[in-house]
């Protein structure tokens, strides 16, 4: 088995010289900075936040993110929102493409919308980690609810799972995918309720509860949670659709 090295420092600064790193997985890994040189990159794939990213002298950070708006130009959209009825336009875009996007899992059978495709989230916890993103910016945020969330959402891989389970999240669930859409639905509903009675002066209202135990105390306005959860909707379903087609073929 491949050594594994988990939550570590000690590569920061390192240099890697005639290494044989064929094959490694660097998974919600800090790489800024990062040099590579006279090396071999070879059916390589790459995700995640691109700045400034630069492949044999050429900054390819433009048209990385000009395809991604080409093939999905609700990034576009969301980049775009400024009033109220911007945020309205933009769940209605969401709303629309995810109802496309759930009816495609549904023709699969039950046990592949719980398969994964290289190592990333299945479609069922792609929807629980959203129920959870809802829970935490909308419910708790925005709502200040306390405790709103459900034991279905699954957080981010990086949140201590100790600290999920206080919340009352069950990470090791195998729910059915059925029981999973309610909960979603639920939640998609609770922020159309929410935006159809946004005013641009709501936007700018200051949330002061943090979205969830160990995230940054700082203030948050409406506007803000609000753009964090589309982003999240836009971009893992950005992943779903990519992932959908493998499972498709298979």
């Amino acid at each position: 088995m491949a050594a594994a090295y988990d939550d570590t420092d000690a590569f920061r600064g390192a240099r890697f010289t005639g290494a044989d790193l064929s094959g490694a997985t660097f998974r919600d890994c800090d790489l800024r900075q990062v040099k590579i040189v006279d090396s071999w990159l070879v059916d390589v794939t790459v995700s995640g936040f691109l700045g400034n990213v630069v492949v044999n002298d050429v900054d390819v950070t433009a048209f990385v993110e000009a395809e991604l708006d080409r093939r999905h130009p609700e990034r576009v959209q969301l980049r775009q929102m400024r009033t109220a009825e911007d945020y309205r336009a933009m769940w209605d875009t969401l709303e629309r493409l995810w109802s496309d996007t759930v009816a495609r899992a549904e023709r699969l059978p039950e046990p592949t919308r719980h398969e994964r495709v290289d190592e990333e989230w299945s479609f069922v916890e792609t929807l629980r980690h959203l129920v959870f993103a809802t829970n935490a910016w909308i419910s708790r945020t925005i709502l200040d609810e306390p405790m709103p969330y459900h034991r279905l959402g699954l957080t981010q891989p990086s949140y201590p799972p100790a600290d999920a389970a206080a919340l009352g999240l069950d990470l090791a669930a195998r729910p059915p995918f059925a029981e999973v859409l309610d909960v979603r639905a639920d939640r998609m509903a609770l922020v159309r309720h929410i935006v159809d009675g946004l005013t641009d002066a709501e936007l700018e209202r200051i949330c002061t509860r943090t979205p969830a135990p160990g995230y940054p105390e700082e203030p948050r306005t409406v506007g803000r949670c609000l753009r964090v959860v589309m982003d999240e909707e836009c971009e893992h379903r950005r992943y779903a659709v990519r992932d959908l087609a493998v499972l498709e073929t298979r």
